[in-house]
């Protein structure tokens, strides 16, 4: 197990390296990164105290409106409260260095709305069954720049064919930075790949703890944007950030642990096709709460631009072996057979997403579904898109919601994931994002490109 850093180490690294400021950095409800910066002077303080920070903080949409909410107006204050394990020197920019931070209250535990706390809730209830949940956001993103008030992609003249040599060659330089500095982070990448659509790439990076796998999210976001930056480009995770291009997703990889054997429960070599009751349970918790679910893994306005039939995306609460239409994918174990590679890929993830909430509900859902004992419908073997009203119906393939006013509408009439979500949480999530809804509807397709390309 790794030793976790004392603020003593923490100060002497920082101080090794020629910091001079320190981000301390948390997630909104809106899935938009902020922070504050500290110098290197009032380090060690603020790894014990933490940095105030307004209630009504979380109350600012990504439209960088504040929205009324009761127990978040501009009265009182929390502290954002490092967590030294996430100290990390920036490799991208010079005399700089990011700890991620919990939202406490002045006793030191969660204030009712720090989404990081949240998915620490739900690491706990997992652990009380004996159950240690793993993950990895695989995330796709576009390379671009801006021309004349424009965003066009990184390669808008070559256009390199999927999975291309020219593709790689045509970013070679800045992929290789980027990998670097992801490693710098204490990210281990696993596969890059130049893909679809036209400057998009992707980059898989190694799966570990549900929340180590939301930091890293975090940081990825960070790195693989400021590592652009330094190129003369700019990283969007937007979910669709060019309408006519292919969607980016962050699909979540997740497997499930016994913490006493260390074993994949998730794979049993004596139940149908491998995959175990307990594995099956989690599926159906999840296809359960799906519609409700997208609300916080797929949240923004222009993720349901993404949620499409064919667009590998998933549109339907459905679940398959290595089928790549449905929202969970069974993904087949290594050559090697030992079942302790077997994970499901969830789909219907974006970029735009909170990585605290979205696991954490994603786990809560799962979780419910071992508890009650769940049963999925039957696996999809073939495009949803392609089958009967009577085979989707044995499926349980009931369709994901189309738009972002609908995803809030069942996330609200969700009782289990809003009592799990805790009152505040929700509140602030429905308020803020149905603000943002509105918005977005309200104006023209160049608005809402504008103000989703570069906040995430």
């Amino acid at each position: 197990m790794k030793e976790k850093m004392s603020t003593n180490s923490i100060v002497k690294a920082a101080k090794d390296a020629g910091v001079q400021l320190i981000r301390l950095e948390y997630c909104d409800a809106s899935g938009v990164a902020r922070s504050k910066a500290v110098h290197i002077s009032q380090l060690e303080t603020k790894m014990r105290d933490g940095v105030n920070l307004t209630r009504a903080q979380m109350a600012i949409n990504m439209l960088e409106t504040m929205i009324h909410i009761d127990g978040m107006e501009p009265i009182g204050e929390i502290r954002i409260v490092p967590d030294p394990d996430t100290f990390r020197v920036l490799p991208w920019v010079p005399g700089s260095a990011v700890v991620l931070c919990d939202q406490l209250d002045e006793t030191r535990t969660d204030w009712g709305a720090c989404p990081r706390s949240f998915l620490k809730k739900m690491i706990e209830r997992a652990a009380s069954l004996g159950l240690r949940f793993e993950a990895a956001f695989e995330n796709e993103y576009y390379l671009a720049y801006e021309d004349d008030g424009k965003y066009r992609p990184f390669d808008f003249v070559h256009h390199s064919p999927v999975y291309s040599p020219i593709g790689h060659d045509l970013n070679a330089q800045i992929m290789i930075d980027t990998v670097s500095a992801l490693e710098k982070m204490g990210i281990e990448p696993e596969q890059a790949i130049n893909e679809f659509g036209r400057g998009q790439q992707e980059i898989a990076i190694h799966y570990t703890d549900a929340l180590r796998a939301a930091d890293n999210q975090m940081y990825f976001r960070d790195t693989v944007r400021g590592v652009a930056l330094q190129h003369g480009l700019l990283a969007s995770f937007a979910p669709k950030p060019f309408p006519d291009e292919i969607g980016s997703g962050a699909h979540i990889h997740f497997s499930l642990w016994d913490t006493k054997t260390n074993v994949n429960v998730l794979h049993d070599e004596s139940s149908e096709r491998g995959l175990s009751l307990i594995a099956r349970q989690f599926v159906a918790g999840v296809q359960a709460h799906l519609p409700a679910l997208v609300a916080l893994t797929a949240p923004s306005y222009n993720s349901y631009r993404r949620l499409k039939p064919g667009a590998w995306a998933s549109s339907t609460a459905s679940w398959g072996f290595d089928n790549k239409e449905v929202a969970l994918r069974v993904i087949s174990p290594f050559f090697e057979g030992s079942g302790q590679s077997l994970n499901i890929e969830y789909k219907p993830s974006d970029a735009s997403s909170n990585p605290y909430l979205s696991l954490g509900a994603l786990l809560a859902a799962g979780l419910d579904g071992i508890d009650r004992g769940l049963t999925p419908g039957l696996p999809c073997e073939h495009d949803p898109a392609k089958l009967s009203p009577e085979e989707l119906a044995a499926c349980k393939a009931v369709p994901l919601p189309s738009t972002m006013h609908d995803a809030l509408n069942n996330l609200e009439g969700d009782k289990f994931l809003t009592s799990s979500l805790g009152d505040l949480l929700t509140r602030c999530i429905l308020l803020t994002r149905r603000h943002e809804a509105d918005q977005f509807a309200a104006n023209d397709i160049d608005f809402e490109i504008n103000n989703h390309f570069y906040r995430f």
